[in-house]
């Protein structure tokens, strides 16, 4: 083995590295080989994870949403009716011009196409023995009111939902309070009093109400039995 540092006249005739004309040909055809192979397997590569995405899939629920014939949608597009069928079915891969094209067409963004809604939708069923009945506020001496989460089980929400009791309270009137987004409340038994923008509102069994709950508003329990209601909320968009 040649010292680190020595010039490469010291290296036996074996280890140089000489390349003829011929070689050299040889070496540049087996390099565009390779660039080729890899190539090629960065595209397969690119080809599936596109197909992941089902773009076609999600194209066709769009033009069928629409009732939208393959032909009309190539007029609006510029994209022949074969093409078209091709991408639905999966056999072609959009180019993203052409799929910025087509996005427009339905009025949606290019980024529905690679939104995955399918797996991300969600189930979760919650058991009435399940849940667990909390007061209004832990230190609360009277609370106003309690609940039971109706949807603790899903990880992922758009909306919250409560069984409410709240039992009958006199004297001082309950705290207010707001939060982002809306609210929705079902009477199921007795006498619910909400109080939102300064007025009060008496909801018996059977009667909703909906509200924007960034106002300030608040409940009371008016019967002489607990009024229990179901309560929706919602966090702004």
């Amino acid at each position: 083995m040649p010292e680190p540092n020595s010039p490469i006249e010291d290296i036996p005739v074996s280890m140089k590295l000489e390349f003829s004309p011929e070689k050299r040909f040889q070496q540049s055809f087996s390099n565009a080989k390779l660039d080729m192979v890899l190539t090629e397997n960065s595209d397969e590569t690119i080809r599936r994870a596109l197909t992941g995405y089902e773009i076609g899939r999600k194209l066709k629920q769009l033009r069928l949403r629409k009732k939208i014939a393959l032909v009309d949608l190539g007029k609006h597009t510029g994209l022949s009716a074969s093409m078209l069928s091709q991408l639905e079915n999966g056999k072609l891969i959009p180019t993203l011009p052409t799929l910025a094209r087509i996005a427009m067409v339905f009025d949606v963004g290019v980024d529905h196409f690679f939104t995955d809604r399918r797996r991300k939708r969600t189930f979760a069923l919650t058991r009435g023995a399940e849940r667990i009945r909390f007061p209004e506020r832990p230190d609360a001496p009277r609370p106003g009111y309690f609940f039971e989460c109706l949807a603790f089980a899903a990880q992922e929400k758009t909306l919250q939902a409560y069984l409410a009791e709240f039992p009958k309270r006199d004297g001082d009137p309950p705290d207010e309070h707001f939060h982002e987004g809306a609210e929705f409340i079902h009477v199921l038994e007795g006498t619910l009093e909400v109080r939102y923008q300064d007025e009060t509102h008496t909801l018996r069994a059977g009667d909703s109400v909906y509200f924007d709950s960034a106002e300030p508003h608040a409940y009371r329990g008016a019967s002489k039995q607990p009024a229990r209601a179901v309560v929706i909320t919602t966090s702004a968009k």
